[in-house]
């Protein structure tokens, strides 16, 4: 009989607000690009992550298809899947969970996109793609921890594969591609060294995270880690009834985010804060309002307000401030505010 190790609750997590609402964000809208947590060790990280693919409900998945395509979403399947499709066979369709697919430091760049068996296509004029952890991590969350010990050209196909949701591969004048639509979530320790700044901007969400300095709050977490390791299943039913109302909260924001829209000041708000602040390229300003409609849909709103803009900027603008050497980048909210209310008070 498999056992499988008990896994925290997600709402049972104390503190950490910022991390935790920066992953539910990007469950429910994929495109956000990730999400990269700087912080000490010890700050749930990695119990974050796990406890929030735990909490998700099963979806449907066609049966021993590697890239687990959805079969009622064409626009995302594989040429296999599309295949088949085509040609009126019928899935057979299982149910799974969402997994946590572990991205190890030492991966070289062929275990993460995956090989292509160029001897097998010279004999037999057909494609044989040995899959990677991209192929895996579809529809999955892809986890890095220690993302910035990784190497840089590994760090790079990743973020690309993130933002496009398909990875490519060539090898001899042979390609193959298939879809990669994960959520990316990397950690990583300061101290440690950080990542290059164009690797930093490509991350969507970057939140710091840091032991709790309330004593009070301390105390609470050691309480609750130490009841779950006593009995962990009748510490996760005290939470199922709060696991059940955030597992229904992120489903309704998924059905609510297409919907969601704003006017032309939203727009005007997100590129002046991006001028003001100093922030190169546009992906801070995209990035803001695309948060900002997620925030919108996880509060059941249709409308961006200028409050999601703020929380958005927060999530957003820090890691793509420029810096001087040896120059923490803290970010001035209070001017960030300043300038949201400003743009509301002239609607």
């Amino acid at each position: 009989m498999e056992h499988t190790k008990p896994i925290y609750p997600f709402t049972a997590i104390v503190g950490q607000e910022e991390m935790k609402q920066a992953l539910v964000l990007n469950i429910i809208n994929p495109l956000l690009g990730g999400v990269l947590i700087r912080g000490e060790k010890g700050t749930a990280k990695s119990t974050a992550v796990r406890a929030l693919a735990a909490l998700l409900p099963e979806r449907e998945q066609v049966k021993e298809c590697v890239f687990r395509c959805d079969p009622a979403d064409a626009s995302l399947m594989c040429g296999s899947c599309l295949e088949k499709k085509a040609a009126g066979v019928p899935f057979e369709v299982v149910r799974s969970k969402m997994k946590v697919i572990d991205l190890p430091v030492s991966a070289t760049e062929d275990r993460v996109v995956g090989t292509l068996d160029i001897e097998h296509a010279i004999q037999k004029g057909e494609k044989k793609f040995e899959a990677g952890l991209l192929a895996y991590a579809n529809r999955n969350i892809l986890y890095v921890d220690e993302v910035n010990l990784l190497d840089d050209h590994v760090v790079d196909v990743l973020l690309d594969s993130a933002a496009m949701g398909i990875n490519s591969i060539e090898r001899e004048g042979i390609s193959f591609s298939h879809p990669a639509r994960f959520i990316l979530v990397g950690t990583m320790n300061p101290e440690e060294g950080d990542l290059r700044p164009q690797l930093l901007d490509r991350f969507g969400l970057v939140v710091n995270v840091a032991g709790e300095k309330d004593a009070r709050q301390r105390i609470e977490v050691i309480k609750r880690r130490l009841a779950f390791e006593n009995d962990p299943a009748a510490f996760a039913a005290a939470y199922e009834m709060m696991q059940e109302a955030l597992c229904e909260r992120i489903a309704a924001a998924v059905s609510i985010l297409p919907k969601v829209g704003y006017d032309d000041r939203i727009l005007e708000m997100a590129a002046t804060i991006s001028i003001n602040m100093k922030v190169d390229g546009h992906r801070a300003d995209i990035g803001m309002i695309k948060t900002a409609m997620t925030i919108a849909a996880y509060n059941m709103r249709e409308e961006v307000a200028e409050s999601d803009m703020l929380e958005a900027a927060q999530l957003v603008l820090p890691h793509r401030m420029r810096r001087k050497p040896f120059e923490e980048g803290v970010m001035d909210f209070d001017k960030v505010k300043e300038m949201i209310c400003a743009a509301g008070s002239e609607s």
